[in-house]
């Protein structure tokens, strides 16, 4: 079935932007926290990776859900939602770190900790690295996924889903772990350790929870009786709805 809906006549697609956007900036403020070492390495280069590369999978997946039930012009929407509010935590941030800090506060925490476990979202780092990568990687994504609906006649879910975010992951993994490199949030020689783990990882886990994609298409596609086709759709990032 293909249609079209007004926004307010869909059950769960606040919910879901909701989740995506949760899920956006959550995996931003850990990938600035933390770097993780496995104590593994693949082709002599260890695999340690910042701690947002567990989460951000689940954007991905959440934007297949996007595209696959509302179409790219719903993920389109939701991928600029999801700009404006990490450009909105980024200014929190740095309003936050140029405020005076209390006394009390400065002597068991400091804001030389604040800088260096939020340093990344305050100085808008981390942000712009998150943002380059996930703009390119997350409409090359949504836009493989939406051409590939349409070519498939809808078969093969796990084709469209896996199949865009081998290029999207790789996209994203360069370009958001280049960028943060180039502003200093990461040290160059982690450079090829941080994209080749971002992107292994990444890939992993979204693999892993195809099943759950499967099911969440299917019951999304089931409660807002809704699958909608791209037939004949310019793919233009440039446009908010």
């Amino acid at each position: 079935m293909s249609g079209k809906k007004e926004a307010f006549q869909f059950s769960y697609l606040d919910l879901v932007i909701a989740l995506f956007v949760a899920v956006l900036i959550t995996s931003n403020i850990a990938s600035s926290a933390k770097i993780v070492d496995l104590k593994l390495s693949v082709l002599g280069i260890n695999l340690a990776f910042d701690g947002g590369t567990l989460l951000f999978p689940v954007s991905y997946v959440i934007g297949d859900l996007l595209t696959e039930v509302y179409g790219f012009r719903v993920a389109r929407r939701a991928i600029w939602t999801g700009f404006l509010v990490l450009a909105f935590s980024a200014f929190f941030f740095f309003v936050l770190r140029v405020l005076p800090a209390e006394a009390a506060w400065e002597g068991y925490a400091g804001t030389a900790a604040f800088n260096a476990i939020l340093g990344g979202m305050s100085s808008g780092g981390i942000v712009l690295s998150s943002l380059s990568g996930y703009l390119f990687g997350s409409f090359f994504n949504s836009a493989l996924h939406s051409w590939l609906k349409v070519l498939m006649n809808g078969r093969l879910l796990w084709v469209r889903a896996i199949g865009s975010s081998i290029v999207g992951e790789l996209l994203d993994s360069f370009i958001f772990v280049g960028v943060a490199s180039l502003l200093g949030v990461f040290p160059w020689v982690l450079f090829k350790t941080l994209v080749l783990t971002n992107y292994l990882v990444k890939l992993t886990i979204e693999i892993i929870i195809t099943p759950l994609t499967y099911f969440s298409v299917w019951s999304l596609k089931k409660a807002e009786g809704l699958d909608v086709y791209d037939t004949g759709l310019k793919y233009n990032p440039f446009r908010f709805n």
